[in-house]
């Protein structure tokens, strides 16, 4: 059957992050005395939840409360270079180009979210914006997705979500929705074709596969 909802990742696939978050992540780093990361390295070895991340670059664990406080400084750091950061270059042509309802579920703060669809100009493109509703972030998408669609009315099998991460591909799994993997974001495009999934190079070539599937 045909997939006639579409659900959008926002970071690292709508809008292009990638510069940014890889610069908070090394300033969340340095506050530990941790080593930085190049973006190619952060691409290869990004993984939720982003604690067991850290604690792979750290070299040791990284408890629930250090985790807290690295997330703040992460955040703080991003939300200062956010006002320079730019939609992805064809992110409206790829919109525009869906014929069915589309949504965007993310994984950055519910209240900074909602009133980022007004600045990048995307106000009224989407059927429902879910982002985060916890003061730390971080962890997986699955149950997020399986809220997310709940609230919509619609079943897996009617859904196919672009992102551009191996979890987004794991939380579609895990409610029977299809995925489309985008190479533009944080993670290394040889890690995401892998698994042998739908891949695209730009959004406008993930929604042509999404509508083929």
């Amino acid at each position: 059957m045909a997939r006639t909802h579409l659900v959008w990742d926002w970071n690292g696939t709508l809008l292009d992050d990638l510069a940014l978050v890889v610069d908070a992540t090394n300033t969340a780093f340095a506050s530990v005395g941790g080593r930085a990361l190049g973006t190619d390295e952060h691409r290869r070895v990004f993984r939720r939840p982003v604690a067991e991340f850290y604690a792979d670059i750290l070299e040791r664990a990284v408890d629930a409360e250090e985790f807290g406080r690295l997330d703040k400084i992460f955040h703080d750091a991003y939300r200062v270079g956010l006002t320079t950061t730019s939609l992805a270059a064809d992110a409206k042509q790829a919109l525009r180009s869906w014929g069915g309802s589309q949504s965007l579920l993310s994984m950055w703060f519910h209240q900074e979210l909602v009133p980022a669809m007004e600045t990048y100009g995307l106000a009224g493109m989407f059927t429902r914006v879910d982002g985060l509703r916890t003061e730390v972030g971080g962890d997986l998408k699955a149950g997020h997705l399986a809220r997310h669609l709940e609230e919509l009315g619609v079943a897996g099998s009617e859904a196919v979500l672009i992102g551009d991460s191996l979890d987004d591909a794991a939380a579609a799994d895990s409610v029977g929705a299809a995925c489309v993997l985008y190479t533009g974001g944080f993670t290394d495009p040889a890690r995401l074709r892998a698994p042998g999934r739908p891949v695209a190079d730009t959004l406008v070539a993930a929604v042509r596969l999404a509508r083929a599937l």
